[in-house]
């Protein structure tokens, strides 16, 4: 099966930092070395021959038992060219941090605080990293699958 364009341009260009491409019924996906998510999202957003100018979305996925056991799962759209295509970054437990793409989308300003705060993944240089759903004294990240089940805090107002 031939690779759609986008695939191909990213494989030729970052052949080092692609580590699967596969697609199904028209869906794009590249996972990539998280150590690369801002160079590769320049590059998608920037070529002329793709330009993916919309991020639509941006949110993680834990898979527990798994290492590395988070993904930061990456949407992004074509108004150009009217193609999407899905990018995503394994991020370990141990070193759960990836670089920010605010910079790129600023859309993603409020996608990596949501995931910041559902999972706990650390979205380096992003100018203002801090719970967007919860307190700031709630413990834990609820969309973790280790988070317990039947887990309570305290609801907590506002100090004023």
């Amino acid at each position: 099966m031939e690779l759609s364009v986008t695939l191909k341009k990213l494989k030729d260009r970052f052949p080092d930092s692609i580590i699967e491409t596969h697609s199904f019924r028209g869906d794009e996906t590249a996972i990539v070395k998280k150590e690369k998510i801002i160079e590769i999202c320049k590059f998608l957003r920037d070529d002329e021959g793709l330009l993916y100018n919309f991020m639509m979305d941006l949110t993680a996925v834990d898979y527990i038992g798994r290492e590395p056991r988070f993904e930061v799962v990456y949407h992004l759209y074509s108004l150009k060219y009217n193609r999407r295509v899905r990018i995503k970054a394994p991020v370990s437990e141990s070193d759960c941090t990836i670089d920010s793409i605010i910079s790129i989308w600023i859309a993603a300003d409020w996608f990596e605080r949501e995931a910041y705060d559902l999972y706990g993944i650390i979205f380096r240089g992003h100018p203002n990293l801090k719970r967007i759903l919860l307190y700031e004294g709630f413990e834990g990240h609820p969309l973790r699958k280790d988070y317990p089940v039947k887990g309570r805090q305290p609801l907590i107002g506002p100090k004023d």
